[in-house]
């Protein structure tokens, strides 16, 4: 199993990413939400000038909001600096589109976006369309110290709706979800490995990653003790904004959250003060950062419980260990106040012990 990093793209999240790859983190993940966070690119700009071994991926990039030659010459810039250590993540939306009011973009779109990306890394010439006019473009200056294209940059695929998943398997060189419980997580492999097999690939060898965040759990503490609502509210509730969005990523609503949703939809939504026709706006402010007022009574434990790595050190390592044997190969646990407590914590407590 690898350990991961995730962020709300900031650009002093290499403060920690030293730290964190001293301690057993392989990876950082920075999520590109242009409404919410910083560039995504200069974060990770920074990071790669200040890290060595880390691997650097967008978590994830949005096919309506650059087009192919800009996110190509924008990792393979990040490719210059940190060098084989790479990633590109792509999807159809989460918050870069709701923050907007805008729906996910078709996988159609998506599928074609990634082909024309992964050609242009390649260093070959493609056809860009714009309106009724088409065009032979390639990036020039492939050896000038610009952008970095010889080491081969890997596009990982956010998916959890069904034909997502099925897509991720069919184009993606790695398959990026959220955490679930083994059963839920085994489903959802199953649909990836059904547009692999069509597609003639193997998933054998696919990086596959969970997105999560945790805290491990103190002498006397529980799931909703202060410090670990604090920990992991701002990242838990998430779902609760996901089910509003209507949104893939809460797929699966497991019954003991049906009530939870109830009562955040009926008590908590009309006290919101944005028309309706606006209301994404509030719903996704202090999204992944902070919890709006009020928000924390929503935080019980079986929300904690779903979405987050919660527990005493060896309960993570026994959840870890069962969805490890459902082919998770990593977990990517974002960083939520307090980014030092928490890399120190996990890597003494889960992963020196896994």
């Amino acid at each position: 199993m690898e350990f991961a990093l995730a962020y709300p793209a900031r650009p002093d999240a290499w403060k920690d990413l030293v730290i964190a790859e001293e301690h057993g983190f392989t990876q950082a993940w920075f999520y590109d939400s242009q409404m919410l966070y910083s560039d995504v690119y200069v974060c990770m700009a920074m990071a790669a000038e200040r890290t060595k071994r880390i691997k650097l991926a967008t978590g994830v990039a949005i096919p309506s909001n650059r087009i192919e030659p800009v996110t190509a010459h924008s990792i393979a810039t990040i490719n210059l600096l940190a060098p084989g250590r790479t990633i590109l993540g792509i999807g159809s939306g989460f918050t870069g589109r709701n923050t907007m009011g805008l729906p996910p973009v078709p996988l159609g779109q998506l599928r074609d976006y990634v082909a024309m990306v992964r050609k242009l890394l390649r260093g070959e010439e493609v056809m860009y369309r714009e309106g009724d006019r088409e065009r032979a473009i390639r990036l020039l200056h492939q050896d000038c110290g610009y952008i970095n294209l010889k080491d081969p940059i890997p596009i990982h695929i956010a998916a959890d709706g069904p034909k997502a998943l099925e897509l991720a398997g069919e184009i993606g060189d790695g398959w990026l979800t959220v955490l679930a419980d083994a059963p839920r997580y085994r489903q959802k492999f199953d649909s990836v490995k059904k547009g692999a097999a069509r597609a003639g690939r193997s998933v054998k060898d696919m990086p596959t990653v969970v997105l999560t965040t945790g805290c491990v759990l103190r002498d006397g503490e529980s799931a909703t003790s202060p410090r670990v609502i604090e920990r992991v509210g701002p990242f838990v509730t998430v779902f609760l904004h996901a089910l509003w969005e209507q949104s893939a990523v809460s797929a699966g609503l497991p019954a003991p959250l049906a009530k939870l949703w109830e009562r955040y939809r009926d008590e908590y939504i009309p006290t919101m003060k944005t028309p309706a026709d606006r209301r994404y706006l509030e719903m996704h402010e202090g999204h992944l950062i902070y919890m709006r007022p009020g928000e924390d009574k929503y935080v019980n434990e079986a929300l904690v419980s779903m979405m987050s790595l919660t527990g005493r050190g060896e309960e993570i390592i026994a959840r870890l260990k069962a969805l490890e044997a459902e082919g998770l190969k990593q977990v990517a646990i974002q960083v939520v106040n307090n980014g030092r407590e928490m890399i120190e914590e996990f890597s003494r407590e889960v992963i020196a012990k896994y």
